[in-house]
């Protein structure tokens, strides 16, 4: 097997549209495009994934009854700073977050993972400003 060079990665853009599709499945996709997990010369060590653009983030479904019973939790480090929130009201703050933090806990915890993860733009419309990578 040959072992592939920083400068061999190719990065492409992808546009995953997020309407109607279940956001677990939907964040395993975007995670398997960041991790270059579709390629054939993935290599663990190195990031070899492609940028992704997620538009219609507002749109994305929840199954079951997971839009009132799923919590997020966030602490400030004070006492007392614990702040949760359900599935529905963080959809009506901010719809990208959803996505975001689904994303985020499949990728790998480790400066590599951050890396990674800067490479996702989230929309909750179609609107994004990338419009001419996907111009082919």
């Amino acid at each position: 097997m040959k072992n592939i060079k920083s400068s061999d990665i190719k990065r492409n853009w992808q546009l995953i549209d997020a309407k109607g599709k279940v956001l677990g499945r939907l964040s395993s996709e975007i995670v398997k495009l960041l991790t270059g997990k579709n390629k054939n010369y993935y290599t663990p060590h190195l990031d070899t994934g492609d940028f992704v653009v997620v538009i219609n983030a507002k749109d994305v479904v929840l199954s079951g009854r997971k839009e009132l019973q799923k919590k997020y939790y966030h602490h400030s480090g004070y006492p007392g700073g614990l702040s949760i929130k359900t599935a529905y009201q963080t959809r009506q703050t901010s719809s990208q977050d959803l996505i975001r933090h689904a994303t985020q806990g499949m990728l790998p915890k480790t400066k590599l993972g951050k890396i990674m993860f800067k490479k996702l733009f989230i929309y909750a419309d179609g609107k994004h400003p990338y419009a001419e990578k996907f111009k082919n």
